[in-house]
């Protein structure tokens, strides 16, 4: 019955089984990692649609504000630019200076009372700012994937079925090579 033969069989049926179930594992995460990113892009499309809404609100009251204007405009093409043909960290990188282009035009606007009580521009502040914090946790979503993908790619003995089938580990998507994008906006008259 236990025969050197059934025993080899036996070990490597539950090798089989343990290398089928980390590969479905990879598989899962990597999934889990693009349906992430997918969730950022939507959140990033909707940022994109909303900024020219708020740009021409914006300009009606503070006309000669025409840097920020163009500053915000330039990001936001990079950003899409990236966005389409880039890496996850020329992605991040653009994002965050979109966002600190953003800042500045949030601080110019604080000086317009008139543009403060435009209910046009309360709604389009609104809408950003949530948009802002579904991006921020879509991202959160996105990084805590990779770290879980990257943590088992890196982990024995799954690391060895990582070779194997060539699971890659992933970029995070953060700010750390940015640190402009850790300061506070500096607004200057």
């Amino acid at each position: 019955m236990f025969n050197p033969f059934n025993i080899a069989l036996i070990i490597l049926g539950t090798l089989v089984f343990w290398a089928i179930l980390i590969f479905n594992g990879f598989v899962r995460l990597k999934n889990r990692a693009r349906e992430a990113w997918s969730d950022i892009e939507v959140q990033l499309k909707r940022r994109f649609d909303l900024i020219p809404n708020l740009l021409e609100t914006v300009k009606g009251y503070a006309a000669h504000e025409s840097g920020v204007f163009e500053r915000v405009t330039e990001a936001r093409t990079a950003a899409i630019t990236v966005g389409k043909s880039g890496g996850i960290k020329q992605a991040a990188e653009a994002e965050n200076i979109l966002s600190g282009a953003l800042k500045t035009l949030f601080a110019v606007s604080e000086n317009y009372p008139e543009l403060k009580a435009n209910a046009n521009f309360l709604e389009l502040q609104r809408e950003l700012s949530d948009t802002e914090n579904k991006i921020q946790a879509s991202r959160r979503f996105y990084n805590t994937t990779v770290r879980d993908l990257n943590t088992k790619a890196e982990s024995f003995p799954s690391s060895v079925i990582a070779g194997i089938f060539k699971f890659k580990q992933m970029e995070f998507f953060d700010i750390d090579d940015q640190p402009a994008a850790k300061d506070p906006v500096k607004v200057a008259f």
